[in-house]
């Protein structure tokens, strides 16, 4: 047996829809299954899906307010009023605040840009920052990616004259601001056809409407936002990436070449993991550390040498936060292991004096990862008696929903279902530990914290080739609410299995089914090697490519988990170092099994500190616990018997076999009978016989071994044919004839014959048959037996 590390939720797919969509859009079977199971069922709504750069952008204008805050900013920008975009520190505010400031400039605006400071200024719109925009003389301010919240500051900026328009895509709360537009795809008079936009596809609907087309040349920019934000990568996001992702291939914006350079990214070849991964984080790094100016100043210039030193600033930035990051987090990982009792805590709050709160949301998503529990991470304050935090969160467990329960002690706090941040009092951190487990221990149960792996389909592998692979790329671009298809692929056998890559951390598999083969890498995955069994029917959960090598394409699965759901036998039979192989036995989950006491002290084993049990008698075998235990036979069971009872209609995970022994029973002769009836004669003629002094002599006039000699002895000692008193054998009248089999000494042998013969002697395949016979079957064999009663 080996366990998946996660629970597989496998979709259930609806056969017939899946047919109808093969045959009205001619695509793979794997597509449409996909397509099924992510709840496109409908032809057309597949075929818009697959080829949705035909489709177009809806009108602006369905966004609430959108023509008051047209009108608003051509009249400031007729008037040459000053105006001041309003951003956040992230990559959708910085992305938002570039998309706006590019507009407004193309426009002719006299326009400038704020972000506020995390550290001193916090998220949103703030009063200090509304003042310096009035005294300044900005007489407009527009946000981007922020403001839903800003309740206080926009009675403020009507209060300083000012006009306010709020662009933002943030969960609303129960009362909205007053403010003069409020663009939001979520208001609740919003009948805007799409609700997940991103901030910056906020701000991207605002630039359509201002010019009066789709800007398609931002699209460069707003994708970023968009893939940085995890917003839904369907509908008119899945529009604003596809389209977006071909605009980044080519585009000749300074900020973003710099970017590619550094990233060692080659434009042909973005995707949508390269904004993730390599552009993304850079945009956010600025904001996280210090301030996020530099990361739009990056994106605005127009000027390839500034744009150069600006993206190496940037890069610094953010390998120093890497560097935060992982510091944070070992410091969290020690307090959680020292100071929290999992099991009492369903949610992980927690927090340190100077820990960075521009990168405790990270920190966050890994305390997530490893602990998998909802988790906020809070930055301690205590001259100001705050605590600022970010929150991640689990599948099941809603972050707004449940913090919104807790408003009285959340004076700024905003998100979604699985991100948020806040900031409270120090004095309110324990109670909100207290109320989030309060609600994490009435809504989630145990199976709620084990982490969950959806899987898109369960497909034969016949369905893996390169065609479907190839027409796989139709789902892209991947992300949030449109994942990269995770297959599952069930009951293979492995043809090749071999660590690979530097200390063998990844693994290499050729896995086959009924003439049907494909090849797997699993990169971290190198350990697997000992936790697989030769002819184990093994389950795969991977994500489907091409492997391209030698100008050979093939199909090629990148594993993320397996699973064997039967027991397992491992056979280290004749491996006499045990430190060869007893190191990758799970130690927790093993048991340690001798039949003779004297195995302990000649393979000295002491040091290895495991659970050793000695199986003295049938009794102890029968009554062993071993279900869903590794048991490992460290040598060979004194009675065919013992290893039965012990193993008899139970269900081990795994049998390790190495069945230590010093003499071989199964090489050595056998007397036949001719040698036992000249033995005899012998004895007759001789009357007495001195085994000890003659018995090598007798031995070499044979050619006969001497073991042989004393065995006869010994079997005719058994039947009371003679008596041996200190070596001497002498005859005894025989009143009743008997046979060998008769004898204990012979019929010891012949047990132990057998028992090498079956154990020791045998090759894997017969071995595991043999184990097969005995342990107990499956709930899936007994399902599969009453098929054919």
């Amino acid at each position: 047996m080996l366990k998946s590390k996660t629970r597989w939720v496998v979709k259930e797919t609806v056969s017939s829809a899946a047919r109808k969509l093969v045959e009205q859009l001619n695509i793979t079977p794997l597509v449409s299954i996909l397509l099924v199971n992510r709840g496109i069922v409908e032809t057309e709504e597949a075929r818009s899906f697959l080829f949705m750069e035909d489709t177009s952008f809806h009108d602006p204008y369905l966004l609430p307010d959108m023509d008051i805050a047209v009108q608003r900013i051509n009249e400031s920008i007729a008037n040459g009023e000053k105006i001041l975009v309003f951003g956040d520190y992230d990559a959708d505010g910085v992305s938002s605040t570039t998309v706006l400031m590019t507009v407004l400039k193309d426009l002719g605006a006299s326009v400038d840009f704020y972000i506020p400071n995390r550290f001193t200024e916090g998220y949103g719109p703030n009063e200090k920052a509304f003042r310096w925009a009035a005294d300044n003389g900005y007489k407009l301010i527009i946000t981007v990616d922020t403001g839903i919240a800003a309740i206080n500051e926009a009675l403020l900026a009507k209060e300083l004259g000012m006009d306010l328009i709020i662009t933002d895509h943030h969960e609303p709360g129960p009362e909205l601001p007053e403010a003069l537009a409020i663009v939001h795809p979520k208001h609740p008079e919003s009948k805007y056809p799409f609700k997940e936009l991103a901030g910056v596809g906020v701000a991207f609907k605002l630039a359509h409407a201002l010019y009066g087309r789709v800007p398609e040349e931002l699209l460069d920019v707003v994708t970023i936002g968009t893939v940085a934000d995890l917003v839904p990568l369907h509908g008119e996001n899945r529009l604003i990436v596809k389209k977006g992702l071909k605009k980044l291939g080519i585009t000749e914006r300074p900020g973003i070449r710099a970017l590619y350079a550094l990233s060692n990214s080659s434009p042909e070849d973005i995707n949508e993991e390269t904004v993730g991964f390599m552009l993304a984080p850079r945009l956010n790094a600025p904001g996280r550390l210090d301030h996020a100016a530099p990361a739009v100043e990056l994106l605005l210039t127009d000027d390839f040498e500034a744009a150069n030193e600006i993206a190496k600033e940037i890069d610094g930035i953010n390998k120093e936060r890497q560097s935060i990051v992982n510091d944070i987090t070992k410091d969290a990982i020690s307090m959680i292991e020292a100071e929290f009792d999992l099991q009492e805590n369903k949610v992980i709050v927690i927090g340190k004096e100077g820990w960075n709160p521009g990168v405790i949301g990270i920190v966050a998503s890994r305390l997530v990862e490893r602990y998998y529990r909802p988790t906020i991470v809070l930055s301690f304050d205590t001259e100001k008696k705050l605590a600022k935090g970010s929150a991640r969160s689990i599948v099941g467990f809603d972050l707004f929903q449940n913090l919104s329960t807790c408003r009285d002690i959340l004076p700024h706090f905003g998100g979604h279902t699985m991100a948020a941040g806040m900031t409270l009092s120090l004095d309110d951190v324990s109670e909100l530990r207290t109320r989030l487990n309060h609600l994490a221990n009435t809504s989630l149960s145990s199976e709620d914290f084990i982490p969950i792996t959806e899987i898109d389909a369960n497909i034969p592998i016949e369905e893996v080739n390169l065609e479907s692979i190839q027409e796989l790329n139709l789902l892209a671009p991947y992300g949030t609410g449109n994942p990269k298809p995770k297959i599952m692929i069930e009951k293979l056998s492995i043809s090749q299995l071999r660590q690979i890559g530097a200390d063998n951390k990844h693994l290499k598999v050729v896995l086959e089914k009924e003439g049907s083969i494909l090849d797997g890498v699993g990169f971290g995955m190198g350990d697997y090697f000992h936790q697989v069994s030769p002819l184990a029917s093994v389950s795969v959960l991977g994500e489907l490519a091409i492997n391209e090598w030698n100008n050979v394409r093939k199909p090629q699965i990148f594993l993320r988990d397996m699973k064997i759901e039967e027991w397992q036998l491992f056979d280290f039979r004749g491996v006499k170092q045990w430190n060869k192989w007893i190191p990758f036995i799970p130690k927790n989950e093993s048991l340690f099994i001798v039949f003779q006491h004297q195995t302990l002290e000649k393979l000295a084993l002491d040091s290895l500190q495991f659970d050793i049990v000695e199986m003295k008698d049938e009794r102890q075998c029968l009554e062993m616990q071993i279900d869903d235990r590794n048991i490992v036979l460290l040598d060979l069971p004194t009675s065919m018997t013992k290893l039965e009872m012990l193993i008899k209609d139970k269900k081990p995970s795994r049998i390790y076999c190495h069945f230590f022994h010093e003499q071989d029973h199964y090489f050595s002769t056998i007397p036949t009978r001719e040698h036992f009836k000249w033995f005899y004669g012998f004895l007759i003629k001789q009357k007495t016989f001195n085994v000890m002094r003659q018995g090598d002599q007798l031995a070499a006039f044979k050619g006969w071994s001497r073991k042989t000699i004393d065995f006869m002895s010994q079997v005719f000692f058994d039947l009371e044919f003679v008596t041996i008193e200190d070596g001497l054998i002498s005859l005894k009248p025989v009143k009743v004839k008997r046979d060998l089999v008769e004898s204990k000494t012979y019929q010891e042998k012949q047990q132990q014959i057998t028992l090498e013969n079956e154990l020791l002697y045998s090759s894997y395949k017969e071995l595991k048959s043999w184990f097969d016979e005995r342990v107990s079957r499956t709930v899936e064999h007994e399902e599969e037996m009453t098929k054919w009663i």
